[in-house]
């Protein structure tokens, strides 16, 4: 009986959603005015009727990003209450005053909290002790006041413990304000210095000079290290380094060591190189460790009078962790192996402790902690227990302690931070996310599965669903995926994804080609001239779970974002018929004429990963897959893309575009969505509750078509 009247409820709200559910009849979309762009290279004419559309300051511009909010507002509109209600859930589930677990750093133990009702960060530390009176660093609230965006971008505390570096954006353009506060007084130092790489800072030892990345504001590269005399004027500071070579980006940091402040230049996937400055004499011009060379990649830790080189020498594409005496330095021909190269192992980093070094490397594509003995060279493996997790090196600054904070979570436990003793092996969980709501972990299930992809290669997928979900074909399912730059999609928790699971959805992360999955060579077979592999592993991955009766193409959505945008742009144009619907979010579409246009921020960083069209084999094959460039005149699934006016790393009028030839050349009545927000920037809105406004939006719109919307 009570079953019977649990289906009967879901029917007639079915029904309800089914009367009101989003459409776009009797609605006319904007159209974008056609005017024809011709470019032409390599003897191959393309024409850009939307070209126009990438002047931001233009009135024309912005009344049709306005006008396609308006229509999706429109669109949305009988909906506003359930997207409101979604918000609300999802709200709730996140316990508003809370804080960070505190870690020690020389004589201060420090955290940040959320007060609540506060959108925002607040930056505290205790001295020697968690009983002692909370010192208030910065507090983001307080700074956020009267801005529609705000961001602190890292900080950094002097030698001394008495001054805060911090940087600032208001903008969402990632160009951070430097400013300096002295923590005993709270006074702000006068000088601010504009236009850093938010995070990007180090201190000397001597407590007064500071060093920092300046941004080129054509491709919003860092390209310059400064060096600040605190109480100075900026206009007296002293160039340091700078990169030349626009194919690179460049940091700055201190060691853990803290004798070294260094300067790390990086073309991704081909060389890296370190210039070490010695805190102590921050007045002596940088030493290049190893000069770089293509194809040779290295990373560096110090350690008492050595330095570990995490570096992919002598043909370690997954690399080998070496060691070298400090003042022999930089010739390879020096350098010992500590731990050789493997080929089913992938070493992603380490830490750097007086008694232990611990690697963290990552095995058929999950993360594993290896702990080692420094004078023993004994070693052994934190145990995990879950078939598919992220697991990660915490923060731990110190240098002689025992004691490893590292943290852990999984598609079903929520982001957990432990404290490890190196030599007794207890662990001690400190903090679990608390997830307000009735949240119990064991209502829900995770699995991890492999997918035979066309080519033969085996893609793993992992998956979650509540316990009630039945896998019969009948159950929609998001499908996310990213799969570029390495970057490794790991099978987290995310509070705001239980909104799906509660209603019924399939969630799977699709470990593709292009990440650092399965190790280097997996994203070696994701890039440049083998990008398809890409596309076609999430395509695979899609009929794989269709056959599989996780769903079934009346219940399959899509999801990416940024360059997870892409791969949405290029799965739709490949295999529109598999997905009731696709959310691209900031999507990186255009890539062809993006990539052409030097001018535009970020691109010289991005050859080696897709390629330099003024190359014609780049051309061509970009050509071949770039969403914008690829669409037809056939029928596209319902579709929700999102951009913001501001965004640094994909410019807003690659989505703008992208949706305005959208709607020339569909033959379908499906639903087409513009969102951009007029405030923000790639990341979205700043605040940790406003964020939640467009993950309702987007969950709207997926449930809405799922008719999950209950």
């Amino acid at each position: 009986m009570k079953k019977t009247l649990l289906v009967l409820l879901n029917i007639i709200a079915i029904n309800v959603l089914m009367a009101q559910k989003m459409t776009s009849a009797g609605l006319t979309a904007p159209k974008a005015t056609k005017k024809p762009h011709p470019m032409t290279i390599h003897n191959h004419t393309r024409v850009d009727d939307y070209y126009w559309l990438n002047k931001r300051e233009d009135s024309e511009v912005i009344d049709y990003l306005n006008a396609e909010n308006t229509y999706t507002e429109k669109v949305m509109s009988s909906l506003e209450s359930q997207k409101n209600a979604l918000f609300e859930e999802m709200k709730g589930r996140i316990k508003e005053k809370d804080e960070s677990v505190p870690y020690k750093d020389g004589s201060y133990f420090y955290y940040s909290k959320f007060v609540e009702g506060g959108e925002y960060p607040v930056f505290c530390r205790k001295y020697k002790s968690l009983d002692a009176a909370e010192e208030i660093m910065l507090d983001g609230n307080q700074m956020a006041k009267g801005h529609t965006y705000f961001s602190i971008g890292g900080f950094e505390i002097s030698d001394n413990e008495e001054i805060i570096a911090f940087g600032e954006d208001t903008v969402s353009r990632r160009n951070y304000i430097l400013q300096f506060k002295n923590l005993k007084t709270g006074q702000l130092y006068p000088e601010k210095i504009p236009n850093t790489e938010g995070g990007s800072y180090a201190w000397a030892a001597d407590n007064k000079t500071f060093f920092y990345v300046v941004r080129d504001q054509q491709t919003l590269l860092g390209n310059k290290v400064y060096k600040h005399i605190l109480g100075t004027d900026p206009k007296t500071d002293v160039l340091v380094y700078e990169e030349k070579n626009n194919q690179y980006y460049m940091g700055i940091g201190r060691m853990k060591s803290k004798k070294y402040v260094v300067i790390f230049s990086e073309q991704n996937g081909i060389a890296t190189e370190y210039q070490l400055i010695n805190a102590t004499t921050p007045n002596v011009a940088p030493k290049t460790f190893l000069k770089r060379k293509n194809g040779l990649e290295y990373y560096l830790e110090h350690y008492e009078n050595k330095f570990f080189i995490r570096t992919n020498l002598g043909n370690s594409p997954n690399y080998q962790l070496m060691e070298v005496d400090e003042k022999l330095g930089g010739n390879p021909k020096n350098w010992k192996t500590k731990i050789a190269h493997r080929n089913d192992v992938f070493l992603e980093g380490l830490e750097v402790f007086k008694n232990h070094l611990v690697l963290q490397e990552r095995k058929e594509g999950l993360i594993q902690l290896r702990i080692m003995d420094q004078k023993t060279q004994k070693e052994h493996f934190l145990d995990f227990g879950e078939p598919t997790y992220d697991a990660y090196i915490g923060t731990n600054p110190e240098f002689d302690t025992n004691t490893l904070r590292f943290g852990y979570n999984s598609m079903t436990t929520p982001n957990s931070t432990f404290d490890y003793d190196m030599n007794t092996k207890a662990k001690v969980l400190k903090k679990e996310q608390e997830v307000l709501g009735g949240f119990d972990k064991s209502n829900y299930k995770t699995e991890r599965i492999y997918v035979t992809a066309r080519d033969g290669a085996k893609i793993p997928v992992s998956i979650v669903y509540h316990k009630n979900t039945k896998i019969d074909g009948n159950s929609p399912l998001l499908q996310y995926a990213y799969g570029s730059y390495g970057s490794s999609m790991d099978a987290s928790f995310s509070s705001t994804r239980l909104s799906l699971l509660n209603r019924g959805f399939v969630y799977a992360i699709a470990h593709i080609r292009g990440g650092q999955e399965m190790g280097r060579q997996w994203y070696e077979d994701g890039k440049m001239f083998k990008k398809i592999n890409t596309f076609n592993d999430f395509v695979d991955c899609s009929k794989a779970l269709i056959d599989l009766k996780y769903t079934s193409k009346d219940n399959l959505f899509a999801m990416g974002g940024s360059a997870g945008g892409l791969l949405m742009g290029a799965i739709i144009n490949q295999s529109p018929e598999l997905y009731k619907g696709v959310v691209a979010a900031v999507p990186f579409v255009d890539v062809v004429t993006t990539m052409l246009d030097e001018s535009i921020p970020l691109t010289t960083g991005e050859f080696e990963e897709w390629g330099n069209p003024k190359n014609k084999a780049s051309y061509d094959y970009m050509l071949s897959y770039s969403p914008y460039d690829n669409l037809e005149k056939k029928k596209y699934p319902n579709m929700l893309v999102t951009t913001g006016l501001h965004d640094s790393q994909v410019q807003y009028w690659e989505p703008a575009k992208w949706v305005a030839k959208l709607r020339d050349y569909k033959t379908d009545d499906n639903i087409l969505l513009l969102h951009t927000d007029m405030t923000s920037g790639h990341g979205g809105a700043s605040g940790r509750f406003s964020a939640l406004k467009n993950t309702a939006l987007m969950y709207t719109f997926i449930l809405g078509l799922a008719q999950k919307l209950n």
